[in-house]
């Protein structure tokens, strides 16, 4: 189980800042040697991985902070905003190589230097391409949205410099300018899924989300092997807030046992659910099971029909 803190996940993200700062130079020397739209597009997705980076940093360092008197669960949701930016960005992005390349659609010019300006474009997505993959694994390994975000965002960099290079290595070929401003347009159409996923996937974090399926199922397993003739569970329900897990339920005794002996019952299911699942937030809710409104207080949804 990772142990990280968002806070020791900024590493990454000066990573990513570094990077980014890097492979726009390199990609505006390759726009400069050339005249290429398509280079130039992809030079402009770049500034926004820089933008991008920097919000990444400034999530990680907020979702660090402990509760206080305003935020009693914690700052956990602050990765989500930051999804949600680089989403929008995206989309901004997008915007931005469509424009330039309808202009250059209208007036066109002889790109020059293809040879060298593809080679150093090649380059860049190399560096790119191994950064992305760093960031998402990072991002999967530590339950952070933040730089599996970012490391999305890189990777569909990638793909527009795969997309931009193959536009411009085909009017080096066929002498087809209007190929340059197409490949552009189509490129940008591609990144748009990209951001539109980001976007789903951060506003489904605002709204508590349930944890998923493989989540729920390590939580079934766990109330399953507990559960017995004297000991049962209800209202059981999940949320997550960025690398954050809560789960709560009631946990049905009989009404005769002690106050200590039903303590004891929960502490050792958190012990388990804990060991489990890190960063996880267990609250329970012991009651007699044979009193009637113990079965009257259960909200809607929850796994109750798992169990």
């Amino acid at each position: 189980m990772s142990a990280h803190t968002p806070a020791d996940l900024q590493k990454y993200g000066w990573l990513s800042l570094g990077v980014s700062v890097v492979v726009f130079g390199i990609k505006i020397v390759a726009f400069a040697l050339t005249g290429s739209v398509g280079l130039l597009s992809d030079a402009l997705e770049s500034t926004v991985n820089i933008v991008a980076a920097l919000v990444a940093i400034v999530a990680l360092r907020t979702a660090s902070k402990p509760g206080d008197a305003e935020h009693h669960y914690g700052h956990g949701k602050a990765e989500y905003f930051s999804a949600l930016v680089e989403g929008v960005m995206i989309f901004v992005a997008a915007l931005l190589i469509i424009y330039t390349a309808v202009e250059r659609l209208i007036n066109p010019r002889e790109l020059e230097q293809l040879g060298i300006g593809l080679a150093i474009s090649v380059v860049a997505s190399a560096i790119n391409g191994a950064t992305a993959v760093l960031l998402i694994r990072a991002g999967r390994r530590h339950r952070s949205i933040v730089l599996e975000a970012d490391g999305k965002h890189l990777m569909t960099d990638v793909w527009t410099s795969a997309g931009v290079i193959v536009g411009v290595a085909l009017v080096a070929v066929t002498g087809w300018q209007v190929l340059d401003p197409l490949i552009a347009i189509v490129v940008a159409l591609n990144i748009v899924f990209t951001g539109a996923m980001l976007i789903r996937n951060s506003t489904a974090g605002l709204m508590d989300s349930a944890l998923p399926e493989s989540d729920h199922q390590i939580i079934l397993d766990i109330l399953q092997r507990t559960a017995n003739d004297e000991i049962s569970f209800h209202a059981v329900q999940t949320r997550a807030s960025g690398r954050q897990r809560f789960v709560s339920m009631h946990v049905l005794v009989p009404g005769g046992w002690s106050v200590q002996r039903g303590h004891d019952v929960v502490c050792d299911l958190e012990d388990e659910l804990h060991a489990a699942l890190d960063n996880l937030t267990v609250q329970t809710h012991v009651e007699p099971r044979e009193d009637p409104r113990s079965w009257e207080d259960v909200p809607p949804g929850g796994l109750d029909a798992a169990l």
